[in-house]
């Protein structure tokens, strides 16, 4: 007879071996890929080294890829907190009919595919999109105000692509708040604004801190949307991976870029957590 001991490792074996075989294996593949060279003439040589790290580290223009990634994604997830967190505890609030209406409406744009999703914003962000054209049509522009091709394009995009993340998490962890705390707090004369930054943002903290990790770490890895409406000017690391693996066809270099912005992505979640955790240590316990 199976021992209670192993029988839990038994009954989640199907899906180790699912993550095994479509997560784990990549990526070392992929790191052991990274330690190998290139040649234009010869394809990839089966070497191995550090040299393709040290080609990116040691070279500005991967630096600056690297920085406009981080700080799109930066910009994005407080975007997506900022929205997010005030419409999950209205969400929370909602008559129970009304709340499954809004959940569908949060859920609605993940039913969508991101690309399509993204060949909207386009349309919307266009010299002569509908954004541009409502401005002139109210005499507010004479000339189109440029949103696509730049980071700010990527950024409203992404927020709307990643924002039902953020408000899934939050709403998740504000369904455990006691309601008491407030009507403690609006008893002894706290104003809403104060109720909400004091009561319930400290609450809503578990629920900001898991979104945040979803919404940075999915932007920073992000291609379609940065693809399309950033175009070959506004270069993040993950068109950079896909130009050395579909046009250079330096594999070896592009592996060592995916490597470390996955390092980086992992270091900055960590560092992210540790903080947040220890601020608010009281609401993690």
């Amino acid at each position: 007879m199976t021992s209670d001991r192993a029988r839990p490792w038994l009954l989640s074996a199907p899906a180790l071996v699912l993550f095994l075989v479509m997560l784990v294996t990549p990526l070392v593949m992929t790191a052991m890929l990274s330690f190998n060279s290139f040649d234009f003439y010869g394809g990839i040589q089966p070497t191995f080294g550090l040299h393709n790290y040290a080609d990116v580290l040691s070279d500005s223009y991967f630096y600056e890829i690297f920085l406009r990634t981080f700080l799109i994604a930066l910009a994005t997830t407080v975007i997506c907190a900022v929205i997010g967190t005030p419409q999950a505890y209205f969400l929370l609030r909602m008559h129970p009919f009304w709340r499954s209406v809004m959940i569908l409406v949060v859920l609605g744009p993940l039913l969508i595919s991101v690309v399509v999703r993204t060949l909207g914003w386009a349309i919307l962000l266009g010299n002569n999109g509908v954004i541009n054209e409502a401005l002139r049509a109210l005499h507010l522009i004479d000339q189109p105000v440029k949103m696509m091709y730049t980071s700010g394009g990527i950024v409203i995009a992404l927020a709307h692509v990643m924002a039902p993340f953020m408000i899934l998490a939050v709403w998740a962890a504000l369904q455990r708040q006691d309601p008491a705390t407030e009507k403690a707090a609006e008893s002894l004369g706290a104003k809403p604004a104060m109720v909400f930054r004091r009561i319930v943002l400290p609450q809503a903290m578990p629920g900001i801190l898991s979104g945040s990790l979803i919404v940075f770490s999915l932007s920073a890895s992000a291609f379609a949307t940065p693809a399309i409406l950033g175009g070959r000017r506004v270069k993040v690391v993950s068109t950079t991976v896909y130009d050395e693996f579909l046009n250079t066809l330096n594999w070896p270099l592009g592996a060592a870029i995916a490597m470390i912005l996955l390092i980086s992505v992992l270091t900055i979640m960590l560092a992210w957590n540790r903080l947040v955790e220890k601020r608010f240590a009281g609401v993690f316990e």
